[in-house]
């Protein structure tokens, strides 16, 4: 299963309907803010998995715990354990990532981190499952091929979640050029992000280049 599969197909829906349950946002914002939320953590993921053999080993073990049972599943999905995944994965800057993410989305703060949570253990459970799929443990291989084939896939659609994730992956069919903000304007009624593509994003929400 892809990572736009994980979104568009039953897992997305089964998580996006559970989190409505939860939280009183619609499917569709919920979808959104996956096809937003997830490249960012699976990205910054590798990009902490590069800083050094310790940490890669730190995020393997965590993958291991999580085996993709919670996709079939989103009501296992522990906000505690996820808050704890976005934690270590952003540390300083989780706040900041809440923060743009819940101006892009138009999801209210007191919402946005709750969500996030629930979020964060379906990616690792995805990631997780896709590990164990693979055989291996090339780390950063995993992660940017996950990345590379959801680029690539996006691409060749013209849905409104793979434009999204396209958007931030810097290969979807963004009509108009308009960039996240505007896609995610046409699903969510709002946005704030513009310009197009992954860097992009991660640099207005964790402040690189």
């Amino acid at each position: 299963m892809s990572l736009l599969d994980l979104i568009t197909g039953n897992s997305g829906d089964q998580v996006a309907q559970e989190a409505e349950n939860r939280f009183g946002i619609s499917k569709g914002q919920i979808l959104a803010l996956l096809a937003v939320a997830a490249p960012i953590i699976i990205s910054q993921l590798r990009k902490n998995a590069e800083k050094s053999p310790e940490e890669a080993n730190n995020i393997n073990n965590a993958l291991n715990k999580h085996n993709g049972s919670v996709l079939s599943n989103p009501a296992q999905a522990d906000e505690a354990d996820g808050n704890s995944i976005l934690s270590h994965i952003f540390g300083n800057n989780k706040a900041n990532v809440e923060n743009q993410l819940a101006q892009s989305s138009g999801i209210s703060m007191d919402k946005i981190g709750p969500i996030l949570s629930m979020l964060a253990p379906i990616v690792m459970g995805y990631i997780g499952g896709q590990k164990q799929q693979s055989g291996g443990n090339d780390l950063g291989g995993l992660l940017g091929g996950i990345l590379g084939n959801a680029q690539s896939q996006s691409a060749q659609s013209n849905d409104p979640l793979s434009n999204i994730l396209g958007s931030v992956l810097g290969g979807g069919q963004a009509q108009n050029g308009g960039g996240i903000g505007d896609l995610l304007g046409s699903v969510l009624g709002g946005g704030q992000q513009q310009g197009g593509g992954l860097g992009s994003i991660l640099g207005n929400i964790l402040g690189g280049k």
